[in-house]
């Protein structure tokens, strides 16, 4: 497997190009586009992905350790199928619209306004994860560990308070609405 190491790479259309096995290590990689490429068993160690697009890429067996995407289109994306060893990732701005991070340990993620529209958190811990200013409409939460997570500034989030672990998570009394819809009430000011 070829080693990358602190280099940038600006306005490359991975979309037309094979990209070999390689372990990107403090890689920068600016206004890319990964969509539908296969970045299948490649390493992401300490790199930053900054107005890219990795719309429907494969991930299988991808380990992202200490990744950081900001302002990147990640439609569809199988977190499920990457290197659970080590991930950890940030998000900043991201459309994660239709991922998933199904049964994946995530601890201390940060989600910083976000779209997270249907991705699915099933089987997922996030414990003590962040959800700043993020639009979490149809997030699937079933089983998910959110013990002391952040919702205070999060909306449009649906969560069954007797299917997910809650303990010490944070949320602020104008959308505790979104802790109750399993019981189709109303709630008025």
């Amino acid at each position: 497997m070829e080693i990358v190491e602190n280099k940038i790479f600006d306005k490359i259309n991975f979309t037309t190009q094979q990209i070999a096995k390689t372990e990107f290590e403090n890689c920068v990689f600016k206004n890319c586009d990964f969509a539908n490429s296969d970045l299948s068993e490649m390493v992401f160690l300490e790199c930053q992905f900054l107005d890219c697009n990795l719309s429907l890429a494969k991930i299988s067996k991808t380990a992202f350790r200490d990744v950081k995407f900001s302002a990147c289109k990640m439609l569809g994306l199988l977190f499920y199928n990457c290197n659970e060893f080590g991930l950890t990732a940030s998000f900043d701005n991201c459309n994660l619209t239709h991922s998933s991070f199904y049964k994946r340990k995530i601890k201390k993620t940060s989600f910083i306004n976000c779209r997270l529209h249907e991705v699915d958190f099933t089987d997922c811990d996030l414990s003590e994860s962040i959800f700043d200013h993020c639009d979490l409409a149809n997030a699937k939460f079933e089983n998910t560990i959110l013990e002391k997570a952040d919702f205070r500034t999060a909306y449009n989030y649906s969560i069954n308070p007797e299917l997910n672990k809650l303990k010490k998570a944070k949320f602020t009394l104008a959308a505790i609405a979104g802790l109750l819809d399993k019981y189709d009430i109303r709630i008025e000011k």
